[in-house]
Formats: C-alpha cells, sequence, structure tokens
C-alpha cells in the first residue's frame, strides 16, 4: 500500500479516506442522538401535552446525571485492558441499546399520569444519554489521540466528524418537523422516524467498530497500542488536569460551545411556530444554512493553514456574535432571520470541526509533563462540562418559556413568553460567544506543540 507521507512536522500520515469516513460515521450516530434529544422539549410540551417547567427540570437532573457518569466513564476507560483497545469495544457493546433506547425515547404512554409520564421520561433520558451517550461518546473523543499523532490528521479527522455530524444535525432539524407533520404530526408519527433513525445509528457503530484502530504505526498489525494509564487513580489523574491551564480553558470553551448548541437545536421550533408564524419555516430556516456551512467545511482546512487552530476558532467566533447582534435590532423579521442565521451557521463550523482537536492537544501536553496522558479522564472531565452546558441549554429554554408564561395549547402566546424566546435565540448566543473568545485569547498551547511532540517522541525512541 502506497507510503501517505509526513505532515509539515515531520510526523507519519496513516490515515486514508476510508479511514475518515468510518471514523466520521461514528459522529453521525451521536449526532443523531443528541439531535433527537434536542427536539424532545418541543415533543414533551406541543405532542404529548407535558408542562414546559416539568420538561425543563426532568431534562436538566437527566444530564447532569450524565455529567457526572462522564467523570466515571473516563476513569473506567483509563482502566480497559482489552486486547481490541480501550475504545473500540464500547462502539461495538452500545449499538444495539442505543437503538432500543432511541425508540423508548419516544413510546411516552399518554395514559400515564403526569408523575408517571415524567419518571419514564427521566429513566429514558437518563439511559440514553448518561449511560449509553456517555459510554459511547468518552471513548469516541478519545481514539482521536490514538489513532494519529500528525495534527494535520486530527484537524482533517475533525473536519470529517464535523461534517457527517452535520449531515445527521441538518436532517434532524431541517426535517423532523416536516416529516413528523407530513405523517400524522402525533407522537406515532415521531415514533416511526425514532424507530428509523435508531437503525441507522446501528449501523453506523457497527461499521465504526469493524473499522477503527487505536494503533498510529501504519507498520503494526496490531489494532490497539498498550495502555500506560491503567494503573493511575482517579486522584492522580484530577491533579493532573487541574495543573494543565489548557484542559482548564477547554473545560470553559466546550462548556459554551455545548451550551450553544443545545439552545440551537432546541429553540428553531418555538421561533418559526410563536415568531415568524410557522413552525414548519423551520426546515426553511435549515436550509438557508446549507451553502453558509457548506463553505464553512471548504474553508476550514485553508483557514487553518493560514492561520492556525486557535485564531480560526477566534473568526468563528465573531462571525456567530456579529450576526446575533444583528439579529437584535430586526427580531420578527424572517429575512433577518435566514440571513444572519445562514452567517452564524458558517461561524459554528470551524469549533464543530477543531474543538476536538484542541481537546486532544490537551492529552499531548498531559504526556508531555508527567509522562501519563490520562485519555478517558481528559475527555470525560471536559465531557463533563459539555454535558452541563447541554443540560443547561436544554432546560434553560423551558424556564424560560415558563417565566413568560408559555402556553403550548394557546393559539397566540404572550408578549412575555415571546420575549423569553428572544433572550435564548438571540441574547443567550451573544454572551457566549464572548466567554468564549475570552477563553481563547488565553489559549496559546498551538505554538508549542512541535516542541511537545519532538520532545515526547525523543523520550520514547531514547528508551
Amino acid at each position: 500500500m502506497k507510503d501517505l507521507g509526513v505532515d509539515s512536522m515531520g510526523i507519519q500520515k496513516v490515515m486514508r479516506v476510508r479511514d475518515y469516513f468510518a471514523d466520521g460515521s461514528g459522529q453521525l450516530a451521536l449526532n443523531i442522538i443528541t439531535g433527537m434529544v434536542g427536539q424532545l422539549t418541543y415533543f414533551y410540551t406541543d405532542k404529548v401535552g407535558v408542562a414546559a417547567g416539568a420538561v425543563a427540570s426532568v431534562l436538566f437532573v437527566a444530564k447532569i446525571a450524565d455529567a457526572f457518569a462522564q467523570l466515571i466513564m473516563g476513569h473506567i476507560m483509563d482502566k480497559g485492558k482489552s486486547k481490541r483497545g480501550i475504545c473500540r469495544p464500547w462502539f461495538l457493546r452500545m449499538a444495539l441499546p442505543a437503538m432500543i433506547v432511541t425508540i423508548l425515547l419516544f413510546l411516552l404512554p399518554k395514559s400515564f399520569s403526569e408523575p408517571e409520564q415524567l419518571v419514564y421520561m427521566l429513566i429514558t433520558n437518563i439511559l440514553l444519554t448518561a449511560v449509553i451517550y456517555t459510554a459511547l461518546a468518552i471513548p469516541y473523543g478519545s481514539i482521536m489521540f490514538l489513532r494519529t499523532k500528525s495534527q494535520e490528521e486530527r484537524s482533517r479527522m475533525g473536519t470529517w466528524r464535523a461534517a457527517m455530524g452535520y449531515i445527521s444535525g441538518t436532517i434532524i432539524t431541517m426535517f423532523v418537523i416536516p416529516i413528523t407533520n407530513l405523517l400524522g404530526g402525533d407522537q406515532n408519527a415521531w415514533l416511526k422516524l425514532a424507530v428509523v433513525l435508531g437503525i441507522i445509528e446501528f449501523i453506523c457503530l457497527i461499521y465504526l467498530y469493524r473499522h477503527s484502530r487505536e494503533n498510529s504505526d501504519p507498520n503494526s498489525n496490531v489494532v490497539a497500542a498498550k495502555n500506560i494509564d491503567q494503573d493511575t487513580s482517579i486522584k492522580e489523574g484530577a491533579k493532573i488536569l487541574f495543573k494543565n491551564k489548557y484542559w482548564i480553558l477547554m473545560l470553559i470553551i466546550q462548556f459554551a460551545i455545548n451550551l450553544t448548541w443545545s439552545i440551537s437545536g432546541s429553540s428553531g421550533a418555538y421561533y418559526a411556530k410563536w415568531v415568524l408564524g410557522n413552525d414548519n419555516l423551520v426546515s426553511i430556516m435549515g436550509a438557508v444554512g446549507i451553502p453558509a456551512t457548506i463553505l464553512g467545511f471548504i474553508t476550514v482546512t485553508p483557514l487553518v493553514r493560514k492561520f492556525g487552530v486557535t485564531k480560526t476558532m477566534k473568526i468563528s467566533a465573531w462571525i456567530v456574535l456579529i450576526s446575533n447582534a444583528i439579529r437584535v435590532f430586526f427580531p420578527s423579521s424572517l429575512v433577518a432571520t435566514l440571513v444572519f442565521g445562514a452567517t452564524a451557521s458558517f461561524g459554528t463550523i470551524p469549533p464543530t470541526a477543531l474543538v476536538g482537536v484542541m481537546t486532544t492537544n490537551c492529552v499531548d501536553y498531559n504526556e508531555y509533563k508527567t509522562g501519563k496522558r490520562i485519555l478517558g479522564m481528559t475527555n470525560s472531565a471536559l465531557g463533563f462540562g459539555a454535558q452541563v452546558g447541554s443540560g443547561i441549554g436544554a432546560s434553560l429554554i423551558g424556564w424560560l418559556l415558563a417565566l413568560g408564561s408559555y402556553n403550548d395549547a394557546a393559539t397566540a402566546q404572550p408578549t412575555s413568553a415571546i420575549y423569553s424566546i428572544y433572550s435564548f435565540s438571540i441574547y443567550i448566543p451573544i454572551l457566549i460567544q464572548i466567554v468564549i473568545l475570552f477563553c481563547l485569547n488565553r489559549y496559546d498551547l498551538e505554538a508549542k506543540m512541535p516542541i511537545i511532540i519532538k520532545e515526547i517522541r525523543n523520550r520514547k525512541n531514547s528508551k
């Protein structure tokens, strides 16, 4: 097989197109899960009739459970001793449960009393997010570090993941409402769609398992390299992490980005229905963002080559911030919503593609400073921040709607409810981008990576 050569830092390349595709299929499955969870507030309030405040509280509790499960899962993964690796086995183990629980999520019995419905919602959400999603996301986020040492290939992996995740995310954002309306618009319509998406999840995870590996040596037939962290305690790992300032910055950035994604994924239907006047407009809102998003994927690699990962992230944050700031002056304009929603979509692509690369660099920094990677704990602790952000984002919508006296059965909403929708659709995303920019201005790890990689390589060669 033809040698792939080395990257600009002299590190051997190991990834071919089929490898990127197989790796990206995992993100497609994960985004189906998060995308459908993001639609739950609308499903529970407008299709089942559960009170918005109660829905928000249930989703928040599930996300907090998920956040703490991330910490546990990271340590379990670091202790792994399977010959198939510490990451890959989880893709196989969780494939069938992911499909089943995705379907169960939308089987909420209408015959149940409201307390019984809330218990069912809580159990199924915890199973899908805190157990299954966590057992997939931590190994999936970690395997990038083991698969290749090339920064160029890691950036390209991030782009492929973002692109394939975007496919599932866009389909869900644009078509869930129109498709379920076409199928009858009731709970059974949502259940039918969940069955189809659950099967796709299963196929993607099996494909990921069969075609992934945990060894960056292109000349080795070993699928998994030796685990150097299996004797590291939680206490020791936590001590290493909290001495890594870049990990702390990424913790905040992950929280902020996932807060944005969660709000964006859950707010569109409310904005289209009550501000713009038709919930089917959510598909048009998604459609106008497609060209901007495609342009975003096309330009990520050139931008990274010219400016680097961190500066590209800063540019994207400014684009999203300015786009939302303009919408403040035209909140009920369909044209403004479509145009500046599209530019904001362009700005969200670099974080989607590059945040995993910046996180993986924190693992290299751990190894450089201490000789310990603590791969699972690094990703799981960052996942803790991400899940808390995601949970707050999903619940914030319900809480603000309740505060604004939102009534799903009403033919028109009070002014207070409309301003609640403005707040989580426009105002809060502006504040989030300011926080992200603050953190990015203090992240200078990228410039140090050539020295770090060289030092780690020299240590291994001297043994």
